[in-house]
């Protein structure tokens, strides 16, 4: 993945809305039925900028910079996934939408999850990529290193495109130090979210990379849940999940680069779009 691949600029219209004491901005692209979309954390809407143009092509593609990430500041709470989630419930009644889809990458992903969890009036379908129950289904070494983000690594930081992008894009670049260490106070923290994912009455694509932050059985684990694996589907998608989810495991990809693959365009869109049984 090269820096190129998700700091350029995305052209779409950007605004900002006033909801749950945040300025959230959103920027629009395309036309068709609403599809909101969530970055990674320390990113911005700016992480879809290869595939937007397939995920536009048929949809009014929403993208949303979450709490303290792009375009839109911080303000004085925990970067929490549920009340995110608030913010998220608060754009669809904002812009009166009805029922759009939601696709959310890691950070957003569990945002997404939250949404629907919480809101699943408010949600048509929902794709999830990168996103874990639980902090010990992550591989050991990749929880050291999140125990390590604070502010402490801001110098660090400063070759990445994450530091760049927002560098160029936020309202106040000088906060990346506040955002290290609200990010790192979240996920030091213990959730899990199994009970809840196991009650998701919105329809649900489960997705994640062949060489994730988990390993692909966490992911199974999570489609288990949602009554996916556990019997054939049969001749005629008899035996499928009940509620319409399903599962994808992306080949040849990894946590870093999932959200930038044309793979991961066509199996959103594909589940998206597809015909209700």
């Amino acid at each position: 993945m090269t820096t190129t691949d998700w700091t350029s600029d995305v052209k779409g219209n950007g605004q900002y809305a006033e909801v749950n004491g945040i300025n959230l901005y959103y920027a629009t692209h395309g036309a068709g039925r609403p599809l909101i979309l969530l970055h990674g954390g320390l990113g911005s809407g700016e992480m879809f900028g290869p595939v937007m143009p397939a995920l536009a092509e048929r949809h009014q593609v929403i993208a949303v910079d979450l709490q303290g990430h792009g375009r839109t500041a911080d303000i004085d709470r925990p970067i929490d996934i549920g009340l995110m989630a608030d913010d998220i419930a608060a754009l669809i009644d904002h812009l009166a939408l009805d029922r759009p889809d939601l696709v959310g990458y890691s950070l957003g992903g569990g945002v997404a999850l939250q949404t629907a969890v919480k809101y699943p009036d408010k949600v048509g379908r929902l794709v999830a990529a990168s996103a874990n129950l639980r902090p010990d289904a992550i591989y050991p070494e990749m929880r050291a290193q999140q125990g390590q983000v604070s502010a402490a690594a801001t110098e660090f930081m400063k070759d990445t495109p994450m530091y760049q992008l927002y560098q160029r894009v936020a309202p106040r670049p000088e906060d990346f130090p506040r955002l290290l260490d609200k990010i790192g106070e979240s996920m030091a923290k213990g959730y899990d979210y199994t009970e809840e994912v196991r009650g998701l009455r919105v329809p649900t694509l489960i997705v994640a990379a062949d060489a994730d932050m988990a390993p692909p059985s966490h992911y199974v684990e999570i489609f288990n849940l949602l009554d996916g694996g556990l019997r054939d589907g049969g001749w005629m998608g008899e035996g499928r999940p009940k509620g319409g989810h399903a599962l994808a495991i992306l080949p040849g990809l990894t946590h870093y680069n999932i959200f930038s693959s044309p793979l991961f365009a066509a199996v959103a869109l594909a589940f998206l779009d597809q015909e209700p049984s």
